[in-house]
């Protein structure tokens, strides 16, 4: 099983990072922001960082591709949560994509943090897909979630934008040398992210669980 999924993000960076070598290496930038943040598994910053080593000088304006494509996707998936509502969490149910204990996890930090827990998945390897179609479900407001999405986003983004922009002469060699074990980073960050919504999300549940049995304790009482 490991390995299958080893061999698909292996498949599926590589056939990320081969756009930087093309003439629609921006659109396909804004294409995989886009689907990352409702349902692709692979962060956008390796497409990002592999243009930015080609090109430094454009490195701003990919990073501004980059979150324009992110923060619209993210509207997709609020769309989806929202207009889509259970029959859309059935599917993800069906294929796996979520569980019950994710959506605890993602309820409890909406009830603590709001929309900002939308930003803190932005800027995390938290999945932030997870939390853009759930904000839909949960009917947060959209404002606010637009106005979180792009901050964090665009400070993600362009501060790998920045680091090229502004260095690239001299960090291009190692990025160069790097460039396949700093995506690979990027993969199992994001794994990372799926396995601590699934830990914290079973607590979450466990303690939602716990909080109602003693309610109707207490009724009874």
């Amino acid at each position: 099983m490991l390995d299958s999924i080893r061999i698909l993000i292996h498949g599926l960076k590589d056939w990320m990072v081969h756009f930087a070598f093309t003439p629609y290496g921006d659109w396909a930038l804004f294409g995989i922001a886009f689907a990352e943040s409702s349902f692709f598994p692979i962060p956008p910053d390796v497409l990002l960082m592999a243009l930015a080593v080609a090109n430094p000088q454009s490195a701003i304006w990919y990073a501004a591709v980059c979150t324009a494509g992110s923060v619209l996707g993210g509207c997709f998936g609020f769309g989806l949560g929202k207009w889509g509502g259970q029959p859309v969490l059935r599917w993800l149910y069906r294929f796996k994509l979520f569980n019950r204990e994710k959506i605890a996890l993602v309820e409890d930090y909406y009830q603590r943090y709001d929309v900002w827990a939308v930003g803190a998945a932005g800027l995390t390897p938290l999945p932030y897909k997870v939390f853009t179609i759930t904000a839909g479900l949960f009917n947060l407001n959209f404002p606010r979630f637009l106005l979180a999405s792009l901050l964090s986003r665009a400070l993600r983004f362009f501060a790998v934008g920045a680091l090229f922009y502004f260095f690239g002469k001299q960090i291009q060699a190692f990025i160069d040398e790097y460039l396949g074990m700093l995506s690979i980073a990027f993969c199992v960050l994001l794994i990372g992210g799926f396995w601590v919504i699934k830990i914290m999300g079973k607590r979450a549940h466990q303690n939602k669980q716990a909080n109602s049995q003693n309610s109707v304790l207490e009724d009874q009482g």
